[in-house]
């Protein structure tokens, strides 16, 4: 069998659909645009054939948009398509994303009769002027409720924050916290907020309608988090993710070893074979393309053995625990010294990095950094 960095044991599926476009938010999401569901998951049906036998996977993430924003029907439909053709391994990891105004029993009760293991919930804050800011559309209100509801359901969730937001005070990301983590989540996840090109914030930034936080105030906010969340024993184990032990996001943790996946779906990447493609971000053209048999990929890229090598210490150092040696030979066909020289030595000098001889990680320096 094909070592996992080659052959995908994980598996992502994009559902677009979302009742708002946010505007931070730089994924391929549609808006308004809720009578073409029914079409995407016939097109999304049509593409996930191209793999022409079911797939049998070890993790299953269904990410979007807002994945529990279509009706019932539709996702009992969409949730079948995607068992035919990617059926999970007994003890396998599936997550969904969701917001907290849009889990209720019954979409929970069809996700748990799907086989869904695990609810990622995207709360960013519970402080309403922040949310207006982030243009969330739920309440806070809405997050014990949305919790109740999978814990009843499911069992185990996430709950995502986003840091960084303008104005935002450390006393604001404080009670954030401290909220999330008295729903007793099993997984956190802060995201500092970014200005991606394009979007809606970032032409408010341009403007001068929104100040961003400088440096020093969103490292503030970036170690508070650590201190506070770790002090509730949870670990960290990536640069934004922390979790209970035994919860850690197993799908996630394929990214970051740069391992093999599929993906299917509008603005779906993968990483399958050493070929990275993304597929189009245009639902339109996804929906041909998908439904007239071509192709939807938009990008294709193959990496040389070195620079695969390169992209896998910029990944895995993201990882607590770190690079370990041997397995990076096995998986790239490179010692780690060799490949980087000086550079290795400089940072471990400068308090960035930490190297046992065994595994280099990152300092707590380091993951500021």
């Amino acid at each position: 069998m094909a070592p996992p960095w080659l052959h995908p044991t994980a598996a992502y599926v994009h559902v677009p659909f979302c009742a708002h476009h946010c505007g931070y938010c730089d994924f391929a999401v549609a808006a308004g645009q809720d009578h073409h569901i029914d079409l995407y998951i016939e097109a999304l049906a049509a593409e996930l054939s191209t793999l022409g036998a079911p797939c049998p996977v070890r993790t299953l993430f269904v990410g979007g948009g807002t994945p529990t924003y279509p009706n019932v029907r539709q996702l009992d439909r969409l949730f079948g398509e995607i068992a035919r053709w990617l059926p999970l391994i007994a003890g396998g990891e599936f997550s969904v994303e969701s917001t907290p105004d849009s889990l209720d029993d019954d979409r929970v009760s069809l996700l748990a009769r799907h086989g869904v293991t695990r609810v990622s919930i995207g709360v960013q804050s519970f402080q309403p002027h922040l949310l207006r800011i982030l243009e969330r559309r739920h309440a806070p209100d809405d997050i014990p409720r949305a919790v109740q509801c999978v814990r009843r359901g499911i069992g185990p969730f996430s709950l995502d924050l986003i840091f960084g937001v303008p104005g935002q005070t450390l006393a604001e990301w404080d009670g954030d916290l401290r909220q999330a983590l008295a729903l007793r989540p099993d997984h956190v996840s802060t995201y500092g907020l970014t200005y991606e090109k394009g979007t809606r914030l970032w032409k408010q930034r341009k403007r001068g309608e929104v100040t961003p936080l400088d440096e020093d105030g969103e490292l503030a906010l970036y170690t508070h988090a650590m201190n506070v969340v770790e002090a509730a024993e949870y670990e960290q184990y990536e640069i934004s993710n922390f979790a209970r032990p035994g919860r850690r996001c197993r799908h996630n943790e394929t990214y970051w070893a740069n391992h093999a996946y599929h993906g299917f779906g509008v603005g779906a990447a993968r990483y399958v074979d050493g070929r990275r493609e993304l597929n189009t971000r245009d639902l339109h053209a996804y929906m041909k393309r998908a439904l007239s048999g071509e192709p939807a990929t938009f990008q294709t890229e193959t990496l040389t053995p070195e620079e695969r090598a390169r992209e896998t210490v910029a990944i895995q150092i993201r990882r607590a625990d770190g690079i370990e040696r041997t397995a990076f030979w096995e998986q790239t066909g490179f010692g780690l010294n060799a490949l980087l020289g000086g550079a290795l030595a400089a940072h471990v000098e400068q308090g960035l990095l930490r190297d046992d001889g065994t595994t280099v990680k990152l300092t707590r320096r380091g993951r500021c950094l």
